[in-house]
């Protein structure tokens, strides 16, 4: 169940909502044993949004992410994003689809045989760049989260909040138009948490990105645009 307050009021109206559901049902499972995570579930989130999601563990926020991100095939429902259905899309289709999605998690999921512009780069092998522009980019994105003095560094010699800094540079350094972000707080201190997110939103507000976020931490709920208060379903 969805519970949406409005911290702002935004002026803009755009014709194409970047997230749009519709009675989106999902299930793990089967038979007997077949359990419903998500119930008639609609939302829209508009172009150019910064949305964070609250709400206790195991009411399936994680899943609605995967959804979103391409990640699990929609069951039941409608799941548009940036105007394509994802219903029954074929595996190509959702492979189009993520390659405007960047997403951010707790774990950050750094691979540690590689420094942080090699990280970082690993985001841009699927897109159609010179190496002279990926490079560019790298540094520029890496200069923009505060590490250009740690690009060659691995991740066994960066702080927590520097590996954060290093995947939100990863998810945003291929230009996406959605930025996914799972608990990207967790594990950080109170002003390093602030920090990673306001890099992203910056960030993410000078690329023209959708931002949505499921986080625990009331500590960043004031940067958002809304919050969507996530209720567990009897």
């Amino acid at each position: 169940m969805l519970h949406d307050r409005s911290l702002e009021e935004s002026a803009t109206v755009f014709s194409e909502p970047a997230i749009s559901i519709t009675k989106l049902n999902h299930y793990y499972g089967h038979g007997s044993l077949r359990k419903q995570v998500l119930f008639d579930i609609n939302l829209q989130i508009q172009r150019g949004e910064i949305v964070i999601m609250t709400g206790p563990s195991g009411s399936g926020k994680t899943t609605l992410l995967t959804l979103m991100g391409s990640l699990r095939s929609i069951q039941s429902g409608s799941l548009k994003i940036l105007g394509n259905e994802l219903l029954n899309a074929s595996k190509a289709q959702m492979t189009l689809t993520r390659r405007n999605i960047g997403y951010i998690f707790q774990a950050h999921n750094l691979l540690n045989f590689l420094t942080a512009y090699q990280n970082v780069e690993m985001a841009l092998e699927t897109q159609d760049v010179t190496a002279q522009a990926a490079d560019c980019r790298i540094q520029d994105i890496l200069m923009a989260v505060g590490l250009e003095e740690r690009m060659h560094s691995y991740p066994s010699d960066l702080s927590g909040g520097q590996k954060q800094r290093v995947a939100i540079a990863r998810a945003l350094v291929s230009q996406p138009q959605i930025i996914l972000a799972d608990e990207p707080t967790a594990a950080l201190d109170k002003k390093s948490g602030r920090d990673v997110v306001e890099i992203m939103e910056k960030l993410a507000k000078e690329q023209g990105c959708t931002i949505l976020l499921v986080t625990h931490d009331n500590r960043i709920l004031d940067l958002a645009d809304r919050i969507i208060t996530w209720k567990m379903d009897a």
